[in-house]
């Protein structure tokens, strides 16, 4: 696709979300995406690699949590992969203040590149797991939103997220289709977390028929000191 091409698309997807950027942070936008492209070649970012793609299925979906999240708030993104959707939030929306939680140093690397290169600033990337990271005391229960978008089933997600945020913020637990049997099962480690699900959203990317689910947490208790549970625990014994 040419560049013009790729604007536009770009453009008429926002329009579906009521959303309008600026120009410079749809050039932003278009450099992040061939920067994935050109790193994919080295290390295993992501599966979808044409620009029609990268952009709905990465950028779009992404910016469809955009209007649950106050201005301003300070963001924990953990698994964030290639910086999805941590990065689009924050060209989206620049006051946010974003950490980008990954363990692998490759992906990191990637993504202290794009922080420079898009001259981005309040962000931040930490190389940990959130099992590990949740006990520390200097993030533990410190950030109004904790997002993650296919990482672990929600009842494993609950662990990894709930930790982060302080009362009253929330998690966004970014789902596909089919997202009602995981949210029956993990019920009970929303609420021993110290969390209650607020709201679940059912939408379809623009254009298409890919059904998204946007699982909405709130936090209305402290999480009990004994979790997170140490890493690798939450995947093996889910709270059941």
């Amino acid at each position: 696709m040419e560049k013009n091409e790729i604007i536009k698309e770009f453009e008429n997807k926002l329009k579906y979300l009521k959303l309008s950027l600026e120009q410079n942070q749809i050039e932003m936008f278009l450099d992040y995406m061939n920067e994935i492209i050109k790193w994919n070649e080295k290390i295993n970012l992501t599966a979808i690699i044409e620009p029609k793609e990268i952009i709905q299925k990465h950028f779009i979906d992404s910016l469809t949590v955009l209007p649950n999240i106050k201005k301003g708030s300070k963001i924990i993104d953990v698994g964030t992969g290639a910086g999805l959707p941590g990065i689009p939030l924050k060209i989206a929306q620049p006051d946010f203040k974003i950490t980008l939680l990954d363990s692998l140093n490759k992906r990191l690397n990637f993504l202290n590149e794009i922080i420079k290169k898009l001259n981005l600033d309040n962000i931040e990337t930490i190389h940990s797991r959130a099992e590990e990271l949740g006990i520390n005391k200097q993030y533990r229960e410190t950030y109004d939103v904790a997002i993650s978008r296919a990482v672990a089933p929600m009842n494993i997600l609950a662990e990894y997220l709930i930790p982060f945020i302080k009362i009253g913020g929330i998690c966004i637990c970014m789902k596909g289709n089919n997202a009602n049997g995981e949210i029956q099962d993990s019920k009970k480690a929303i609420e021993v977390l110290g969390g209650k699900i607020e709201k679940i959203i059912e939408l379809k990317l623009p254009e298409t028929d890919i059904n998204r689910n946007i699982i909405i947490i709130k936090k209305v208790k402290n999480t009990p000191n004994t979790y997170p549970r140490k890493p690798g625990l939450p995947s093996k014994q889910p709270i059941i």
